[in-house]
């Protein structure tokens, strides 16, 4: 059995990812309550899913940007914490870590008609580690 300080790095990574995560979750729920009371408010019916409100599909967007990077960067995570290391894992952890939690900020509270190019700094950083992340572990299976 590993000694837990060797992975305490990618492990405090995950444990925020999974903060992260819910912290997302609560955006959702907060926006969907505030918007349900607002459209109230106005003698509107709030629809979740077909009303197409802009700021309901920003945090939806926020939230699934986040789950569909999820599981290969988790696995590559750890792939790379056992098979090349943990200190340079938890390092591309803590960068792609970083560019999901700017992700809602660079987004905007409300969704336009399209996405903001300044969401490529987080776009295009998550997927440069996940490259990385794929290329060092590739590069060590093949050595």
């Amino acid at each position: 059995m590993a000694d837990i300080q060797t992975y305490a790095g990618p492990a405090t990574i995950t444990v925020l990812y999974i903060g992260l995560y819910y912290a997302f979750q609560l955006h959702i729920m907060a926006t969907k309550s505030r918007l349900r009371r607002d459209y109230a408010s106005r003698g509107e019916r709030f629809d979740r899913y077909f009303g197409e409100d802009r700021e309901m599909l920003a945090a939806d967007r926020i939230m699934l940007n986040l789950l569909e990077h999820m599981p290969p960067f988790l696995a590559l995570l750890w792939l790379n914490a056992v098979f090349v290391g943990p200190l340079p894992t938890t390092i591309a952890g803590a960068v792609y870590l970083g560019a999901r939690a700017l992700y809602p900020w660079l987004i905007g509270k409300r969704m336009g008609r399209g996405v903001p190019k300044r969401v490529l700094i987080a776009t295009v950083t998550g997927y440069a580690v996940l490259v990385y992340l794929a290329g060092a572990l590739l590069f060590v299976l093949l050595a």
